[in-house]
């Protein structure tokens, strides 16, 4: 339980950052943009992966990055789920940290459209700043750009290892 509280404190940080009041629900807190991602899936605007193609198309095309690399990285990360939450904090489809989705320019980061155009252009960056080595900027996405520096290539641990197996097994 003490993981869920986490996450709840997590999204109240989020809330307080982005000045959005938080709903509650069964005794649970749910804030507004949360609320607005599941009405995008729930309502049918985006029912699965397939409908979030197109937005992942768009935005790879905007950014020039391979849209199946785009598509194994959202499906790695958080399964398409726009309304999904790490224990870190992570969130939407991208599983963007909030700091990293601000420095991108995502204003709600879970739209589904803002969290993958946010993720498509870290994406970018990542490639140009590892000279478009899809294995480091992969490595990084999940561990951070330093990290992959400091070890020249994927670091040893074993959350990211595995995490790029899964993606590369997906874009291939």
């Amino acid at each position: 339980m003490n993981g869920v509280n986490l996450v709840f404190q997590r999204i109240k940080e989020i809330e307080t950052r982005f000045g959005i009041s938080g709903a509650s629900y069964t005794g649970v807190k749910m804030n507004s943009a949360k609320a607005n991602a599941s009405k995008f899936h729930n309502e049918g605007a985006l029912k699965s992966e397939n409908d979030f193609s197109d937005l992942i198309r768009q935005a790879a095309h905007k950014y020039g990055v391979d849209a199946k690399l785009v598509d194994a990285v959202a499906k790695t990360e958080s399964n398409y789920s726009p309304t999904a939450v790490s224990e870190v904090g992570a969130v939407g489809i991208m599983q963007l940290m909030p700091d990293t989705a601000s420095s991108l320019g995502v204003n709600n980061i879970y739209d589904p459209k803002e969290n993958i155009e946010g993720g498509v252009k870290y994406i970018k960056q990542l490639l140009n700043t590892f000279d478009g080595d899809v294995k480091k900027a992969v490595a990084a996405y999940n561990a951070g750009a330093q990290a992959v520096k400091n070890y020249n290539g994927v670091p040893p641990y074993t959350e990211t290892q595995n995490y790029v197996s899964k993606v590369l097994d997906l874009y291939r």
